[in-house]
């Protein structure tokens, strides 16, 4: 296949996204219906962004154009790819890469995100049969060029005794932090509301963590949670919330909540449990530079949220060229060559 026909692929996987056949349907009633925390909304959301900020004809011709990728790839590596599950497809930018790059995706799906992703592939190979021959599904990933693999901080361990001898980008947790300075609008907090609680929290792009100026007042960014009140009827989380709840109450801690839905702890860790969001007060007058989190903390935090930094409401809608833990994988992949 040539560069061309890789990215008209991909353009055309959009129709079959925003399309009503029943093979979708059925894969996202089936997604939802084995693991819960994918709810056909966030499978919706997770979906619009991928075919908005991916699945562009312009967007990916210009992305591409930006590296050495050659139209027809005459010598494709096979590229072992360990997939997340944390939130609905999040391994498709990894395949995405690997594809348009003309390589070979050896691809292990996380179970919990299997049949969406299942979907992806049978749906590309029946866009174009020639991914018959560039997408194998395997459960061991033996023999392969180079590995790209994402988990927690204890799979990674074992991926860089399995991988580490190989060309690898091996991810472990991540996470994200906003930082306020009281003079937020309205509608810059709704925005915040999303990056908090979209997936439930569970993407490494979601906020776990607000720095929030001394005696700031939460009262409006609290009541801004309606908006997700109906994931109180969701069994795990209720679950979650539930135990969080029943540890800040033997601990004497002082919280905040948005009832059955989120606790608001103040904790000076950066990643939280699922129900929970951290806060930390800070002093304006020492002119804070929150860009050295990043610089202190480079393998925990994914972005920072807020006014000089992504913008509220932008989190979760990485483009095609925010890689994640700032690793160009498209650089990685046309190196192999």
């Amino acid at each position: 296949m040539t560069l061309e026909q890789r990215i008209n692929a991909f353009v055309h996987l959009k129709e079959y996204f925003n399309s009503e056949n029943t093979g979708w349907q059925a894969a996202k009633f089936k997604a939802e219906r084995e693991n819960t925390w994918f709810t056909e909304d966030f499978i919706d959301t997770a979906v619009s962004n991928i075919c908005k900020y991916f699945l562009d004809k312009t967007l990916l011709t210009n992305w591409t154009g930006n590296y050495n990728i050659p139209a027809d790839n005459t010598d494709p590596k096979k590229i072992g790819l360990v997939m997340a599950g944390n939130i609905p497809l999040v391994g498709f930018h990894d395949l995405l890469c690997i594809l348009i790059t003309g390589n070979i995706a050896v691809v292990k799906p996380s179970s919990k995100d299997a049949i969406l992703i299942n979907y992806v592939i049978k749906a590309l190979q029946e866009i174009n049969n020639q991914f018959n021959e560039l997408i194998l599904i395997q459960e061991q990933l033996k023999g392969c060029d180079a590995y790209i693999a994402t988990g927690s901080n204890n799979s990674g361990r074992y991926f860089e005794y399995y991988f580490g001898k190989y060309p690898n980008i091996i991810r472990k947790n991540r996470t994200s932090v906003a930082v306020l300075t009281g003079n937020e609008t309205t509608d810059e907090l709704k925005l915040l509301v999303d990056d908090i609680m979209l997936y439930f929290g569970l993407g490494c792009r979601n906020v776990s963590k607000l720095m929030v100026p001394e005696n700031y007042n939460f009262e409006q960014l609290i009541a801004l949670f309606e908006k997700y009140s109906y994931l109180a009827d969701n069994q795990k989380l209720k679950n979650n919330y539930d135990y969080n709840l029943s540890l800040v109450l033997l601990n004497h801690q002082f919280y905040m909540t948005f009832g059955g839905v989120i606790l608001l702890v103040e904790k000076e860790e950066i990643f939280s449990a699922i129900s929970q969001l951290n806060y930390q007060f800070y002093k304006p007058s020492e002119n804070i530079d929150f860009k050295e989190l990043i610089k202190n903390r480079p393998d925990e935090i994914q972005c920072i949220v807020g006014k000089d930094y992504t913008p509220f409401g932008q989190a979760q809608k990485p483009k095609l060229d925010d890689y994640a833990d700032g690793v160009d994988t498209l650089a990685f992949l046309t190196s192999l060559n």
